[in-house]
């Protein structure tokens, strides 16, 4: 079974000079919950991970997962490119109540695809709680094959895929058949992955218009092709201008010109230069905002 079908949210993290706003963190899942998400994802690229210290990765898993209540499901980050930190990392989000955990490929090392299988593999034997497995080679450098899914398929806890090369998607179906759930990783080609049988998105655009978002997919889902082509169609400035600069420095600037107030991006990500923040600016007036200014106002 699914996670989630939808539109789960990659939200992103607000930070002060001092360290997580946890106060902020917890409305904006509130806001989440209120308008329509269907999961929330924490600690994921967008919630820049990468940069927490372990206390503070922990810390945001506990908050999503004391936040939400049962609601929807709490989908926790916790890959890393050190097998053994990895294990740590999931077994933690486990014992805090996490429904699920987001796995990326282990980046920089470069590994093997038996290495893949074997890190995957030792990472769910570890734990009880169903994995989803993260396909970014954008930003890893690490392909997660149909070949290396068939391999895994053994593994009844690794349910899923966040799927960002869409290109090889038929042909893990083919070897594999529905055996994994899959999710978009891309906002723009959402529609497109679930009319080739995936059950939804995890999303960065979700973070701005959630309810649009998650009507989208379950619109296709429900049988209703047109007006998930339309909306997808509809919703491809907005995407493209949250990834005119390495997300999520466009997100977040969208959410502090919108007077949310989520802070800056961790370095080594930097302010959203000046053209880049008048294209973000400029494409949000194209699109029903209100929910999000009016639950912050």
């Amino acid at each position: 079974m699914a996670i989630f079908e939808g539109a789960g949210v990659a939200i992103v993290t607000p930070f002060t000079d001092n360290g997580i706003d946890f106060p902020k963190l917890e409305k904006l899942i509130e806001f989440h919950i209120a308008n329509k998400t269907d999961a929330i994802v924490i600690c994921g690229s967008t919630g820049e991970a990468a940069t927490m210290d372990d206390d503070e990765h922990v810390a945001a898993i506990k908050c999503a997962v004391d936040t939400v209540a049962g609601r929807v499901p709490v989908i926790a980050g916790t890959g890393s490119n050190d097998t053994k930190y990895g294990i740590d990392l999931t077994k933690k989000a486990q014992a805090l109540g996490a429904d699920a955990a987001l796995v990326v490929t282990p980046y920089y090392n470069k590994c093997t695809p038996s290495g893949l299988v074997a890190h995957y593999k030792a990472i769910a034997n570890s734990v009880d709680i169903p994995i989803i497995l993260y396909n970014v080679p954008s930003r890893t450098n690490v392909n997660i094959s149909p070949d290396v899914l068939y391999k895994l398929a053994d593994q009844e806890n690794i349910v899923a895929v966040k799927e960002c090369n869409l290109g090889q998607v038929p042909e893990t179906y083919s070897k594999c058949g529905d055996r994994y759930t899959m999710y978009s990783g891309e906002d723009g080609l959402a529609i497109p992955m679930v009319s080739l049988g995936a059950k939804g998105v995890i999303s960065v655009t979700a973070n701005i218009i959630p309810e649009f978002t998650s009507k989208m997919i379950h619109a296709y889902l429900d049988g209703d092709v047109k007006k998930a082509r339309d909306m997808q169609i509809e919703v491809i400035p907005l995407v493209n201008a949250m990834f005119c600069e390495v997300n999520p420095i466009p997100v977040k600037e969208a959410l502090n010109i919108l007077g949310i107030d989520v802070g800056h991006c961790r370095m080594p990500l930097c302010d959203m230069t000046p053209s880049g923040h008048d294209r973000v600016a400029e494409t949000l007036k194209a699109y029903d905002t209100s929910a999000l200014t009016s639950f912050f106002a």
